[in-house]
């Protein structure tokens, strides 16, 4: 009877774990930048309510955007179980920013992974067509260790300026999405700089393949847009970081967190971008 009862326990544990969804977010997390400060926002502060925000909701993985080489030290030394992927965008090492991944590495084993600019010449660090920064998407080949499933994720920002560079961007993005993933699960996630009524987005959202899981939400949670300025006070609809998924997941539930921290009597937003999180179960 005391064996039967620990196997029936184990499957329960079992089953409990391949039922768990795959909670999934996107992050600009604004880069370090030192005029900030002058405003009371800069890194020192805002860092341990980003990193106890992300400890608290634990996502399974996240894309993040402006991460600078002190900020990636500085999560991984405050981000409870995660391991990440990427580079510098400036050089393929350290410098520039990077469009890191993270992932719960108690949950998810990398396969693969690599990146590539967005550019005339993706496989090196590179200036494309009209865009006012180098920009790069980082990808990654995982496998959810509770159920075995295989997914792809890749996870970029696109030029704020550039609009030549943002579309020329998107179909490279695609056309490396399909080579790669070659039809298997895929998230994309990043600060696309365009909302949904843009030309650009729908390259991804009419791709055929992909989905803007705001949209396609059993649930959603979205009061406001997700670019803030640091102003709490700010009403902006539009929706510039994105989250898309391939037909094989279920979307159900999406959110806009506008999550904020006291210094003194003023209220701060931990960056000038919302993260946006969404739960998804691979079919």
């Amino acid at each position: 009877m005391k064996r039967l009862m620990t196997i029936l326990s184990g499957l329960l544990l079992i089953c409990g774990l391949m039922a768990q969804p795959l909670y999934v977010g996107t992050y600009n997390i604004r880069y370090n930048n030192p005029d900030d400060t002058t405003e009371g926002n800069g890194w020192e502060r805002r860092y341990p309510h980003l990193c106890d925000f992300i400890n608290f909701e634990e996502p399974a993985i996240f894309g993040t955007q402006e991460v600078l080489a002190d900020q990636l030290r500085d999560l991984r030394k405050g981000l409870d179980g995660y391991g990440y992927l990427g580079v510098g965008r400036d050089d393929g090492k350290e410098a520039g920013e990077y469009a890191a991944i993270f992932y719960k590495t108690n949950r998810l084993e990398v396969l693969e992974s690599g990146n590539f600019w967005l550019s005339e010449t993706p496989e090196k660090p590179s200036l494309g067509w009209d865009a006012a920064c180098v920009r790069i998407c980082t990808w990654g080949k995982f496998m959810d260790r509770t159920t075995g499933k295989v997914f792809f994720f890749f996870n970029t920002h696109m030029d704020h300026e550039g609009i030549v560079a943002r579309r020329e961007s998107a179909h490279l993005i695609i056309s490396r999405i399909r080579e790669l993933a070659k039809g298997q699960h895929t998230i994309l996630t990043g600060d696309f700089n365009v909302d949904e009524t843009d030309e650009i987005y729908k390259i991804f959202s009419e791709s055929g393949f992909l989905r803007d899981c705001y949209a396609n939400a059993h649930q959603r949670m979205a009061p406001i847009g997700t670019w803030n300025d640091y102003m709490q006070d700010y009403r902006n609809k539009a929706r510039i970081d994105h989250i898309f998924v391939s037909d094989d997941f279920d979307i159900s539930h999406y959110g806009i967190f506008t999550n904020s921290y006291w210094l003194g009597k003023t209220r701060r937003n931990i960056s000038d971008h919302y993260p946006v999180m969404v739960k998804l179960e691979m079919r």
